[in-house]
């Protein structure tokens, strides 16, 4: 049976490069990076290096990149190392309605400790309103969290405007970009960002490495305690071949990115018109002018998304229901409901994404096969008359 993996905003797989690389930090090259003897700091150099491919990426000094175990920690420490560190000049954050769940969660612990959150809500296109977010600022605030691609919709957020209006007020500006790295141009010093946080396994590297942009001079607590590893800022043993497989993918994905952006958006649009055209009552979630390349979210009207995956993947075709860490979760996605669309056409929506190894056969056969998994749905549905929807 044909396999099509079309979830790559869920994880991505490792490249052969990317695990070619690692493979010696494993046996060969295994030494401690804090050891003083020669392997420790063979491995500390590779370390060295890897922190230069991660930093080059974004735009970045190499000093300012701090290895983490991903996205969830970085989001965690840019919370709560702000709030410990700004606590005496002020307890109000603002964020958006369509975070991560690992910056959602993590605002809503320090609320129970007294602190205020705001969470913009955002337009049709997906994108938050500039001026809304200026009135929300007060003397108190101490942090602005903006995602820059939604990890559903896919939408790219006017980041370097909001890093213009974080400075113009002072604020500490972090923004989350593990589905952004890779797929639109970082540059975190044109874009005024304080604070960023990556992931490893979304651009074709291992999973449990990630890291955490701090630029110099940003006030920050720790959010881990022990050693002395990542510059006394992040304790415990690093990940060496984690980290060795986020440097490579980095520098892979400096390299390529033009030709990676070009290949998903390309098979994207495709997708995306296949299915208008082949399968009724269908419609495209966000904007298609400031996309992530590869997204491509489709309420499929009167029909349940669940049932969809599951005969997708009976097909061998692997799709996602919303994003993959809230797949599982009967709930109506959080963006969806804060971009108006409906209860029941949340629940038969489907999150596309294609990366480097899917082929325009793939999306031949997904279409295919979709358009008659939704037909067959759709008449032995109950509410195929479309009342009630």
């Amino acid at each position: 049976m044909r396999q099509v993996y079309l979830d790559y905003s869920a994880t991505t797989p490792v490249k052969k490069e990317v695990l070619e690389a690692m493979l010696p930090y494993f046996t060969e090259h295994f030494g401690n990076p804090s050891s003083i003897y020669g392997i420790g700091q063979d491995s500390k150099t590779a370390i060295t290096n890897a922190r230069l491919q991660v930093a080059a990426l974004i735009h970045a000094d190499p000093s300012e990149v701090f290895f983490n175990a991903g996205g969830t920690e970085s989001d965690n420490w840019a919370v709560f190392g702000i709030a410990d560190a700004l606590k005496e000049k002020g307890n109000h954050i603002i964020t958006t309605k369509i975070e991560h769940h690992a910056m959602l969660h993590s605002c809503e612990f320090l609320e129970k400790r007294g602190y205020e959150v705001t969470y913009l809500g955002i337009g049709p296109d997906g994108r938050i309103n500039l001026d809304e977010l200026e009135k929300a600022i007060t003397d108190k605030t101490i942090l602005i969290s903006v995602m820059t691609v939604n990890n559903e919709i896919g939408t790219v957020q006017p980041i370097k405007e909001i890093g213009q209006i974080a400075q113009k007020h002072g604020i500490v500006f972090h923004t989350d970009a593990v589905q952004a790295l890779g797929n639109v141009p970082i540059d975190v010093k044109e874009m005024g960002i304080d604070l960023m946080s990556m992931s490893a396994h979304k651009i074709y590297g291992p999973k449990g490495i990630g890291a955490l942009y701090i630029r110099k001079g940003v006030r920050i607590s720790n959010y881990l305690h022990g050693g002395a590893q990542e510059n006394k800022r992040r304790a415990g043993t690093e990940n060496l071949p984690g980290i060795i497989g986020f440097g490579k993918a980095a520098e892979l994905a400096r390299l390529h990115f033009d030709d990676h952006v070009k290949h998903c958006s390309e098979l994207r649009n495709y997708l995306i018109d296949e299915v208008l055209k082949k399968i009724p009552d269908t419609a495209v979630n966000g904007t298609m002018e400031y996309r992530h390349p590869g997204n491509a979210n489709i309420t499929f009207r009167y029909i349940e998304g669940e049932a969809m995956l599951l005969l997708l993947d009976a097909k061998g075709i692997s799709v996602s229901t919303g994003s993959a860490c809230s797949s599982t979760s009967l709930v109506p996605s959080h963006v969806l409901s804060s971009l108006g669309v409906p209860v029941e056409d949340i629940h038969g929506t489907l999150r596309f994404t294609v990366g480097d190894f899917t082929t325009k056969e793939d999306i031949d056969y997904v279409v295919e096969t979709l358009a008659e998994i939704v037909e067959r749905l759709r008449g032995i549905s109950s509410v195929n008359s479309k009342k009630g929807w």
